[in-house]
């Protein structure tokens, strides 16, 4: 089901009820970039702290923005056992233009090729784009309203309101009172302001919004009056109705808040800066205060590549690459649970999904999160129960399986492979540092020295000294493969970095303390020989 901004308000009250009664929400989002083409100590490495990580991708988010947002809301259904029915929604997003507010993103060319491959609709984006908000934004509109400045920043250029004035006035001209007419295709804010600009231009008229578009009514001057001062359409009625569309998406993103269900993703990082971002606040410059933000807001979060990852060397399944290529294996013969997992059915609005795929439309990757998640989840509970029955399945007894991974989200290129958003980070489980000595090769640039062993693996470079440079990948075997090709190099000199002996601060600090000790003893000795 695609909703865009026609479609959005009349579907809140029918949204807002499958959220209370779900027992978890698949997300998966589409952005019209993902990283800034940052370069040098801007570029995310291995080396980076997930705080150093955080900074860096944040600058990123603030580029880019939200361009549609896929959520598949999983509930189990009564009285049939371990069956579960899914609504998966894509809702077009565009940022809110409204008064003062009129936001700037870019586009990364590589992302619009990569939604162009997979027919994302531009047309619905740009054209047809539910507005949306964070409560930073929202404040300043409530203020503009509060103060009188409400109007909407003009979608209709002057010439085109002009144009709207004259077709109505030639109408009135023939038009006897009680007579109406309809000026088509007007909406949200636009519909707002072009009543607005009649109403203070001819007053004569009376305007409203129907579902046709605005309807303009004919009337005398003391049915105008009584309007103006009894009717509910009046514009001192009009703020509540203008902040609500102006709010749009943030609308919903508030009910999934307070509805307080779990939320699952795939590598669900990116989207949790963006939901932070677009719809909560600006992204605080302090990384602890995004993670408690984040768990406030969503305090159960289930990242399914987290959990996936955790399990698939174990059970020897085929190596998989992307969501889809998980939900396959889930899906085949190579699950030894394939048969008895749990069934789940697409509702009856959703039905697209049932025999085509859509890779990368973003409802139905959350459709993926979710099966993905049911699946894995039943595969957990088979483990556990492997020597006795498996007692009769729920979402709950799938949560208490689940209970390790639960707020642990899969970190990319960082020096821990996830974030734990209920508590302190875990230790870092990557391979070990190395360090490389280079002789006979003046003036060598870390990209020299990348390019030295890419053929051979992939590993993140970062200059230590003058003549040494630290390497850092996250497979151990790439780890062992350029210690033993490298053993007796004549020029590149690798080994296993240890702080204490190889840190030019501590060799500094080593070589202080010895000049200090020398000069005691020195003092020491000459103070002995003294009269």
């Amino acid at each position: 089901m695609d909703i865009g901004a026609d479609e959005f308000e009349e579907s809140l009250p029918l949204l807002q009820e499958l959220v209370l009664g779900a027992d978890f929400v698949g997300l998966d989002i589409e952005f019209t970039g993902l990283r800034s083409n940052l370069s040098g100590p801007q570029q995310i490495s291995l080396f980076d702290l997930p705080s150093e990580w955080y900074l860096k991708t944040r600058q990123s988010v603030q580029q880019f923005t939200i361009c549609q947002i896929g959520l598949s809301v999983f509930s189990s259904i009564e009285g049939e056992s371990n069956k579960y029915v899914a609504h998966s929604c894509n809702f077009f997003l565009f940022p809110t233009t409204f008064g003062v507010l009129d936001s700037e993103f870019s586009f990364q060319a590589s992302s619009v090729q990569f939604l162009n491959q997979y027919g994302f609709d531009y047309n619905k984006f740009l054209k047809n784009g539910i507005p949306y908000m964070n409560e930073e934004q929202e404040k300043k509109i409530k203020h503009n309203i509060l103060t009188g400045n409400w109007k909407v920043r003009s979608s209709l250029d002057k010439e085109q309101i002009k144009v709207v004035i004259d077709e109505v006035t030639r109408w009135l001209d023939l038009a006897e009172e009680g007579d109406w007419m309809t000026l088509p295709g007007i909406a949200g804010f636009q519909a707002f302001e072009i009543q607005l600009v009649l109403r203070k231009a001819l007053p004569d008229i009376w305007t409203a919004l129907r579902d046709q578009g605005v309807v303009v009514k004919k009337v005398s001057t003391q049915h105008r009056w009584y309007l103006e001062n009894t009717s509910c359409d009046r514009e001192s009625c009009w703020k509540e109705k203008i902040l609500l569309s102006a709010r749009g998406f943030s609308v919903f993103f508030q009910m999934l808040v307070k509805a307080r269900k779990p939320l699952v993703g795939h590598n669900m990082m990116m989207d949790l800066l963006h939901l932070h971002e677009k719809f909560f606040r600006p992204l605080p410059e302090s990384y602890d205060e995004f993670k408690l933000n984040i768990h406030n807001l969503f305090p159960v979060l289930i990242d399914t590549k987290n959990v996936t990852k955790d399990i698939w060397k174990e059970l020897n399944f085929p190596k998989v690459s992307n969501l889809s290529e998980v939900y396959e294996v889930l899906n085949s013969d190579v699950n030894p649970t394939k048969n008895s997992g749990p069934v789940i059915i697409h509702a009856s609005r959703c039905e697209k999904y049932v025999e085509t795929k859509y890779p990368h439309e973003a409802a139905y990757d959350a459709f993926l999160c979710g099966s993905v998640l049911l699946k894995v989840a039943h595969l957990l509970l088979w483990k556990v129960h492997s020597a006795i029955p498996i007692p009769e399945p729920s979402f709950p007894l799938y949560l208490d399986v689940l209970a390790p991974y639960v707020n642990q989200v899969n970190l990319i290129r960082a020096g821990v492979p996830k974030i734990n958003f209920a508590g302190p980070d875990f230790p870092s489980i990557r391979p070990p540092i190395l360090i490389l000595t280079v002789r006979r090769w003046p003036g060598v640039s870390e990209q020299q020295v990348y390019r030295e062993f890419q053929n051979l693996c992939k590993f993140d470079v970062r200059r230590l000294t003058r003549s040494q440079f630290l390497l850092m990948t996250n497979k151990f075997k790439d780890t062992r493969s350029i210690l033993k090709e490298y053993k007796c190099h004549p020029t590149l000199q690798i080994s296993l970095y240890r702080y204490w002996r190889h840190s030019p601060n501590i060799n500094c600090l080593l070589r202080v303390c010895g000049i200090v000790t020398t000069w005691a003893f020195i003092a020491f000795l000459l103070g002995r020989a003294g009269p």
